[in-house]
């Protein structure tokens, strides 16, 4: 008795684990580059780092997910839908 109680508990432990590291799991998505500066959407927002790393700065704040960005052929405006 005292193992199948034992094994309910750690099944629900386990899962509320599953659980909640499911929602904290955010991926870089569609990323675009241009020369030295790359432009990608986390968490339904833009952002744009350099190409070797460093600090990304947040592009946009919006309730909607933007995705898909591309920059302009000279690298001064940055498209999305």
């Amino acid at each position: 008795m005292r193992r199948v109680f034992f094994f309910v508990i750690l099944l629900v432990v386990l899962d509320s684990i599953m659980a909640y590291s499911q929602e904290e799991a955010r991926l870089l998505r569609f990323p675009a580059i241009y020369k030295d500066a790359v432009v990608f959407t986390y968490a339904g927002d833009l952002y744009t780092a350099a190409s070797k790393g460093g600090t990304a700065r947040k592009l946009t704040n919006h309730s909607g997910f933007e995705m898909f960005a591309r920059f302009s052929n000279d690298g001064k405006a940055i498209a999305f839908t």
